[in-house]
């Protein structure tokens, strides 16, 4: 027998499953480094632009490359230039990511490398951040390994090792 509870159950468990597929999906640990991460330079305005973070990992990580840059109509998570949201945002591929780990998942899904996520303020990006991280902590399978600073949020493949994922760090000069 069905009853309201029942439906309000699965209700929340779809939503929660839902929120975290914008995020990512998977397995894998989670890891998280909220200061560790430095930006590129950055103007008095801001942080620079997610092309321009992602710019500098493919400068600087050979295995990465860039994928797509997010428009207000196509971005997954309905964030970008909303409020509270991003106001840039990248997604890019490594291929160290293994082909059958990610091969049922979206062609820019955070597994297959990472994004990157640029907001007005250091602020913003860890409140991102942690809302990625408390799903992670009751799912384990939507782990990533998620940077902070300067208003840049670098969100990493749970499918790579920590040393590998820690090249992003040090490729941002972290």
């Amino acid at each position: 027998m069905i009853t309201c509870r029942t439906v309000l159950a699965v209700g929340v468990s779809a939503a929660a499953l839902s929120l975290a597929a914008c995020s990512s999906s998977g397995g894998a640990p989670t890891a998280t480094d909220s200061g560790g991460v430095i930006a590129p330079a950055e103007a008095a305005s801001g942080p620079k632009s997610a092309d321009d973070v992602t710019k500098t990992l493919t400068d600087k990580i050979p295995t990465v490359k860039p994928f797509k840059t997010y428009t207000a109509e196509d971005d997954p998570n309905h964030l970008l230039g909303r409020p509270n949201g991003y106001i840039s945002k990248t997604a890019f591929s490594d291929s160290r990511v293994k082909a059958d780990d990610v091969e049922y998942l979206d062609e820019d899904a955070v597994e297959r490398g990472g994004s990157v996520e640029v907001y007005t303020d250091e602020a913003g990006a860890k409140a991102r951040m942690d809302f990625i991280q408390s799903i992670a902590k009751g799912m384990p399978a939507v782990g990533e390994y998620d940077y902070v600073k300067n208003g840049v949020l670098v969100r990493v493949s749970r499918f790579l090792t920590p040393d590998q994922a820690k090249a992003y760090q040090a490729a941002l000069g972290g």
